[in-house]
């Protein structure tokens, strides 16, 4: 059978997923659920071939799914700060030492003496393997958890998230929008002044420089406050609905009680003792809050100008990171041998598979989600060519 020509090829690969557009593109919170889902999975495991296989799946999918936007360049940048938590715990563990003990001598460094309440802290002395390793270890999971985040901050749009909140949450939203589109703006502007002083052949560099150019830029910035504001008030910011005072205290309750349990089921999540009641009350802490945005929402007075649609596209890739999340849970009290290998001790760890198949659901949404379109790209001045001008008719 002879094979399809090649334009007919990216038609079959985009069966399982469309290309992406405005009306179905995947909703934001879809991919944080997701990546927060893999988070948990990291949290829970200290082995790092099952954290080094959650980074990969992350990555692939990231690669796979990531736009040209410059929010989605900051992938980099966070695999970048997870290389240095590593070090930062790998230094750590050498210089001011480890709970851990061992019997793998590595290096003996020279130990300060400290006071007599500075007990139990040390600076030098004995540097063992074991130690090491688990500092190693820790090191690892925490990047994992920081890959995790980024994975999520380069595929969901800042500014669409922060658009689909409720309405309780509508000025924390524009804050939050207005201090991060402040920091690209500035930056734009002192490559733009400093541009243009090269250009009159004068120095953008030293005190004298910044500060030539840093007034400016502070004008800049200025002026753009107040046009944000008067823009701001002439589209009625700040308007509040009429809401009774019990409703209010309704939703305040709500709320702060919803917070509190949040943070303590997740809290009960993350360690090895507080699983059993970690996950209920989680939940009802998430429905409280839930209803205290809901009822906080009536005090806000907006229309939201074409919705993101939570679509079954959405409901696959949220899923796949709650099944992570789940089935590591679940293993992580059944195989806690193979998901938390000891030092002490020192021992190779190895892949256990049922985890390792858990983990590989989180590779879904590289095929359910909607893909990308192609960046275009700059053609240089060098291949560009002229276009042809008509011939000029002679005359006399």
């Amino acid at each position: 059978m002879a094979d399809p020509a090649p334009e007919d090829r990216p038609a079959r690969r985009l069966r399982l997923a469309p290309q992406a557009h405005r009306s179905n593109a995947l909703h934001p919170g879809a991919w944080w659920l997701w990546a927060l889902g893999l988070a948990t999975a990291a949290s829970r495991t200290t082995n790092p071939l099952l954290i080094g296989l959650l980074i990969g799946v992350a990555g692939y999918v990231v690669a796979a799914r990531r736009t040209s936007a410059p929010w989605a360049r900051s992938y980099g940048a966070f695999v970048k700060l997870a290389l240095v938590v590593i070090g930062i715990r790998l230094v750590f563990a050498i210089v001011l030492g480890s709970p851990i003990p061992g019997t793998h001598l590595i290096v003996t460094l020279p130990e300060v003496p400290l006071p007599d309440w500075a007990q139990g802290v040390r600076i030098g002395g004995r540097v063992t393997a074991e130690g090491v390793v688990f500092a190693l270890y820790d090191g690892v999971r925490l990047a994992g958890l920081l890959i995790c985040v980024g994975a999520a901050n380069a595929l969901a749009s800042p500014a669409r998230l922060l658009k689909s909140l409720p309405g309780a949450l509508y000025e924390v939203g524009v804050a939050v929008v207005v201090a991060m589109t402040f920091a690209p703006n500035l930056i734009a502007d002192v490559q733009r002044l400093r541009a243009a002083r090269r250009l009159r052949g004068r120095p953008d560099k030293g005190v004298r420089g910044l500060l030539q150019v840093g007034l400016p830029v502070l004008e800049g910035a200025l002026e753009r406050s107040v046009a944000l504001a008067a823009a701001m008030d002439a589209r009625g910011f700040g308007r509040t609905a009429a809401v009774p005072a019990r409703v209010r205290r309704t939703t305040a309750v709500l709320t702060l009680g919803g917070l509190m349990g949040v943070c303590a089921g997740t809290y009960g999540l993350l360690t090895a003792d507080g699983t059993t009641y970690g996950l209920p009350v989680l939940g009802v802490g998430l429905a409280a809050a839930l209803g205290g945005l809901w009822l906080g929402g009536r005090r806000s007075v907006r229309s939201r100008y074409r919705p993101d649609r939570w679509g079954l596209r959405a409901w696959l890739v949220a899923g796949s990171g709650a099944a992570v999340a789940t089935l590591m849970i679940a293993a992580s009290s059944s195989a806690s041998d193979a998901l938390n290998p000891g030092v002490v001790p020192l021992v190779a760890p190895t892949l256990p598979l049922l985890p390792a198949a858990a983990i590989l659901i989180g590779l879904l949404p590289a095929f359910v989600a909607p893909v990308p379109p192609p960046a275009e790209a700059p053609v240089s001045a060098r291949s560009a060519k002229p276009p042809r001008m008509p011939a000029k008719e002679k005359t006399s």
